[in-house]
């Protein structure tokens, strides 16, 4: 274990622990639970199938243990986006998930050497990596309902190595550590964390901005300038806030995406684009969505005064896409452009003439 633990923290792992590949029965009624409410939201990924992500032999068979680890993605930043800069969350800053892809498979080769099966497992619905971090000690579900690692905060990706070999179970679960805090409910935007402890997706917006089809109407000014991801909930946690503070951080790669020109995006073409960022969840993997969450984000910090964002909705409105033409829609209006709404007055798309009869609160002029 301690070949196997070195293995991980020298590429570049915080945290490691172990557990059992028993099946996770709690998740599993919590996920069932949440899809009988409608929390889901669409949303593929944690409750597509829980029959097989909370059952970790039906990805290896023989599998005895769970080794699973955490990496930080604690960076330096002053975190401020020039005008018309549409922010990205922190965890899509650099390519963190294979950074710690590299790290779970240096532990994967120590057990392969010791004659063991390992498989890894990351950033997909196979497993569910928050409740392998939770039974194998790292941390507690936090309020948001992400695994808060102590003082060492919330600022991790997660992942696992299952394995045949018996590996001794590395600590019990960790005890509940909020306490009477709310921070995290109180800052989420949308109210998506009403109930402490349990996401309504729905309202979600790191997950709006991944969800297929129109960008809810009762959010979009929520969004602000966000192009892709939230981080209100973490970034008010106090173990997250104080580690920004008081403990140093490893600086930004060189390629690292803090914010995006909105502006520059919606006048880039699609290959362009998705050379960029087509490792985001985005849905389909088709650009006309990304197009969609930086129109709403235009909309909400334009300057509604310069004539770049101006141009970026009037290209945006002759788009072949209706998503794409319908989100310019409301993007004009927010930004009081509406004589060029003229573009797509003859236009036969429902949700396009939707947002044409939209009632639209102009931002304040910037």
């Amino acid at each position: 274990m301690l070949r196997l633990r070195a293995a991980g923290t020298e590429a570049g792992l915080e945290a490691v622990g172990v557990t059992s590949a028993e099946p996770f029965v709690e998740a599993r009624e919590a996920i069932e639970a949440r899809k009988a409410r409608d929390f889901h939201g669409g949303m593929w990924f944690t409750y597509g199938r829980p029959e097989r992500s909370t059952d970790p032999r039906r990805l290896l068979p023989e599998a005895n243990s769970i080794v699973v680890g955490a990496l930080g993605y604690h960076r330096q930043t002053d975190g401020v986006p020039h005008d018309g800069g549409g922010l990205v969350a922190r965890y899509a800053w650099e390519p963190f998930y294979d950074q710690l892809r590299a790290a779970l498979e240096a532990m994967a080769v120590v057990l392969v050497d010791e004659g063991h099966e390992a498989v890894v497992v990351l950033d997909d619905n196979r497993m569910v990596d928050r409740a392998a971090a939770y039974r194998a000690g790292l941390g507690w579900f936090a309020k948001n309902t992400n695994i808060l690692l102590g003082e060492l905060g919330s600022w991790f990706v997660l992942g696992s190595v299952l394995t045949d070999a018996e590996l001794p179970p590395s600590t019990a679960p960790m005890a509940d550590g909020c306490g009477s805090c709310t921070r995290c409910q109180i800052a989420c935007p949308t109210a998506a964390l009403d109930e402490a402890g349990v996401l309504d997706a729905r309202r979600c917006l790191a997950w709006l901005v991944q969800a297929d089809g129109a960008f809810p109407p009762d959010h979009r000014v929520a969004l602000g300038g966000r192009l892709y991801g939230c981080d209100d909930c973490q970034s008010v946690c106090p173990p997250n806030v104080k580690r920004i503070r008081s403990t140093p951080s490893t600086a930004l790669s060189p390629g690292a995406v803090t914010s995006v020109d909105l502006v520059g995006l919606l006048l880039s073409d699609d290959d362009a684009l998705m050379d960029r960022h087509g490792s985001w969840y985005i849905p389909r993997r088709r650009a006309e969505y990304l197009r969609r969450n930086a129109l709403v984000a235009l909309g909400n910090v334009g300057p509604a005064a310069d004539p770049g964002p101006r141009s970026a909705v009037q290209v945006s409105l002759s788009s072949p896409h209706a998503v794409v033409r319908a989100h310019a829609v409301w993007a004009a209006k927010r930004l009081g452009h509406d004589d060029l709404l003229a573009l797509v007055a003859d236009d036969d798309d429902e949700d396009v003439i939707d947002e044409l009869n939209r009632s639209v609160e102009p931002m304040l002029v910037r």
